[in-house]
């Protein structure tokens, strides 16, 4: 049989006290009670291994050492997950659980909500797969203290996005360092990280007085918003900017997928990796960054680093923000440039 867990009772019984007073101690109330009394206590609840009952703590307090987390497609991307994986590691340290609820998109927030709420969580956050506005109606953006690779359109929940036109600027910065000035651009169309990101790229560019060829930014899959199913436009496109006297001597990527495709059209009409083409791409996807040849350099989603923070915020580490929190992205430098 297991041990028999050691109670108020117990404790009480031992020091000839009431429970009530033994709570008062453990629970730092405001019961009337000399320090040495709250010392014997506590002393002899460490000697027995007293634990609180959370349930029963819960009920009285009306939160549970949980918080909840509404994961929009979160836990479906392997990269995206690091979010979650180092937010629960923050928490975990702190004693608290965090309790994961998967919805589709905002449409099912609500019932989310309600299925945490009854788990009794101290704070609920949303997390996003992908860098995206989140549209929340009134009732429920009261209820989120903060979101996470998304932001709230309404600017009134703090909000921890990675700093895309920042990455953009600086992949398209070391690129004009290595003296690569005829720079293409594969975008992702549809995407706000895809639009940020070529901003920051076309800033970089007018700072340097280097210009941008119109013909030499193109979206890298067909239709309105990218997607990996997408029907692909990176080996039509290839041909075209390869098949003069004037080509690019660089291509910025959309992300590791696209310049995994880049790498294979590149190849086929014969061009090397860096020596005719330097390549950059975005995410860090180290499946693919790492087993290109040569390696892929990329600009590393900040993912591990908005799960620490948002775990600072939720314990009270760090004071919470307003508003919108830009993350920079990390340079991984390896064979491609």
């Amino acid at each position: 049989m297991p041990p028999k867990s050691v109670s108020l009772r117990d404790i009480a019984d031992r020091l000839c006290l009431s429970v009530k007073t033994v709570s008062g101690a453990l629970n730092d109330s405001n019961i009337r009670m000399s320090d040495d009394t709250r010392e014997r206590v506590r002393l002899l609840a460490e000697e027995l291994g007293y634990r609180p009952n959370e349930v029963a703590r819960g009920m009285r307090t009306g939160v549970m050492p949980i918080v909840g987390m509404l994961a929009d497609g979160l836990i479906t991307q392997p990269f995206a997950t690091e979010i979650l994986r180092q937010f629960d590691n923050l928490l975990r340290a702190q004693e608290l659980a965090v309790i994961v609820t998967s919805i589709k998109d905002g449409s099912e927030v609500e019932k989310g909500i309600a299925d945490l709420r009854r788990l009794l969580p101290q704070h609920m956050v949303y997390a996003s797969m992908y860098h995206q506005p989140i549209d929340l109606p009134r009732a429920v953006r009261t209820q989120i203290a903060l979101m996470m690779n998304c932001f709230d359109v309404h600017g009134e929940i703090p909000s921890l996005v990675p700093d895309e036109e920042a990455a953009g600027y600086e992949a398209a910065r070391l690129l004009l360092q290595k003296a690569r000035r005829n720079i293409a651009y594969f975008n992702l169309p549809g995407l706000i990280a895809g639009n940020l990101r070529e901003k920051g790229f076309r800033r970089a560019m007018e700072e340097d007085g280097a210009r941008v060829d119109e013909g030499w930014v193109k979206p890298a899959t067909r239709g309105a918003l990218y997607s990996g199913g997408a029907r692909s436009l990176v080996q039509p496109t290839i041909n075209s900017w390869f098949g003069g006297a004037r080509h690019p001597d660089a291509v910025i990527c959309g992300n590791d997928r696209v310049a995994m495709e880049v790498y294979n059209g590149l190849r086929r009409l014969g061009h090397t990796i860096p020596d005719d083409v330097a390549i950059i791409s975005f995410d860090n996807h180290v499946d693919i960054a790492s087993r290109l040849d040569p390696p892929l350099t990329t600009m590393a989603l900040p993912h591990r680093e908005i799960g620490r923070l948002a775990g600072d915020i939720i314990t009270g580490k760090t004071p919470a923000p307003q508003g919108l929190v830009r993350i920079p992205f990390r340079i991984v430098e390896r064979g491609s440039v």
